[in-house]
Formats: structure tokens, sequence, C-alpha cells
């Protein structure tokens, strides 16, 4: 088979120049305190954090740090043993739109990281941050098609984007995780809880899970569960941890004891 253009960019792209490994967060049920999802966020084997990592990654890297990225984050959490936990969470796994050239091509590592590791491929989520300008028409192939693959994807600091509710009108996702700047201080935010309250009225038609991440208070907890969020990620839960699943009683009765952590 000829490789297409495509293929050759996957190809060439440069190895990333830093080892990796992931730390881990969870998305909280907070009516069964149990944990939805644990997010896969990337670290240094050293400790160093993602801003880091990250200032190393470049045009010529970015499709191996994002294919290194998915692998890594699979095999640690089968390791830690989250494809076995009773009540399935998900495995949130962060991608780059622009370092995908081709989806069904550019999925294969994660597929053969999935299969050699026993993870299933529909306890893995894809989320992704319009944290830089994108071919609309390429998020949308890459969306849909993760989709009809039996993934789960999220729109990641929803409110904080390029497209926002243009892309969430053209394509609805599973997840829309509302961003921290939203959430900080919406207790006494007149301003925010509207906009929140007005974001989660439109999920919620949409038939879309919305998830409120950077919830670090009790405050915040509380006002965001009057507005019927169940789903919450946050320092007030846990911290990530590497190569650890952070693991805590959430049930409502001892979120409002807990205090940010």
């Amino acid at each position: 088979m000829t490789a297409t253009p495509d293929c050759n960019r996957c190809r060439d792209s440069a190895p990333l120049d830093v080892d990796i490994t992931m730390a881990f967060q969870p998305i909280v049920d907070t009516g069964s305190g149990q944990a939805r999802a644990y997010e896969a966020l990337v670290r240094g084997v050293n400790g160093e954090g993602a801003g880091a990592v990250l200032s190393r990654v470049d045009d010529n890297t970015r499709y191996s740090f994002d294919q290194l990225c998915r692998t890594t984050a699979i095999r640690a959490a089968s390791a830690l043993g989250l494809s076995e936990a009773d009540h399935s969470p998900l495995l949130s796994i962060n991608f780059l739109p622009n370092a995908v050239y081709e989806p069904r091509a550019c999925i294969r590592q994660t597929l053969n990281a999935a299969m050699a590791t026993g993870f299933p491929v529909e306890r893995i989520m894809f989320e992704f941050t319009e944290n830089e300008r994108m071919d609309t028409d390429h998020l949308l192939n890459i969306l849909r098609t993760y989709r009809s693959m039996g993934f789960a994807t999220a729109i990641d600091d929803f409110g904080a984007g390029y497209a926002g509710m243009n892309l969430l009108a053209a394509f609805q996702p599973d997840f829309i995780k509302l961003d921290m700047d939203l959430i900080r201080g919406i207790e006494a935010n007149e301003q925010k809880k509207i906009i929140v309250e007005g974001i989660l009225k439109i999920a919620r038609k949409l038939d879309v899970t919305p998830i409120c991440e950077g919830v670090e208070t009790a405050e915040e907890y509380e006002t965001l569960s009057e507005m019927g969020v169940e789903l919450m990620q946050g320092y007030y839960f846990a911290r990530p941890e590497i190569d650890a699943l952070p693991v805590g009683g959430w049930a409502q009765g001892e979120l409002k004891r807990a205090g940010a952590r």
C-alpha cells in the first residue's frame, strides 16, 4: 500500500526528548461517591509539571508527543487496575487535534496499547481543548470517527476556546467540561452563576453531560450541587497523583467536611 502524505508526516515526526509518565485525577460522581472517570495528566518522570513537558513540544514532535501520551496513559492506568474497577470508571485522555492527521490511521497505536493491556476501548474517553485554532471540519471528522469506534468524547475548558457554541451545535460530545475560570468563586459571583446555569441548561437539552472542573472549595461544591451538577473535578476532591489512582470517601455526607485539599 502506498503511504499517504499524512502517513508520511506521522513517520517523519521527531521523538520527544523528555521521558514522561502520568498523574491521575478523578472526575467524581458526587451522587454515588464514586469516580466516574480518571483524567490522565502528563508529567515528567522526575516530577516535572505539565508546563515543563509541553514546553519541549513543537511542530516536529507534536505527533510523537500525542501518541506517547495516549499509550502511556493506557499502560499506566491498566497497571494500576483501572480496567478492573467494579464501577467501570472511564480513562480520560487529552489529545491534540492538530497532531491527528487521519483519524483511523493515527488511532492505531492507541488500539494496539488497549489490546496489549486488555483495556476496553469503550472505557476510553478522548477530551480536547480548543487552545489553538484548527480546521473545524477536520476536528469534526476526528470526533465522529472516534465516536464510531466506541470511544467517549469530551470538550475540555468549555467556555474558553475558539469555537464554543458553534462547535457544540455541530457535534454533541458525551461530556463538556466547564472551564475552571467559570467555577472559581462562583458562589459569590452572580454573573458566573447565570452563565453556568445557561450552559448547563443547553447541555442537558442536547443530552450532553456537564462536568465542572477546578472545584476547590466547599462553597463552590455546594453552589454547583444546588444547580444540579453531579460530575465534578478538582482539588476539593483530590489532587493529581503520579502513577496512582487517588481514592477517597466522596459520598455526599463527607464532601462538605472535606474542605480544599
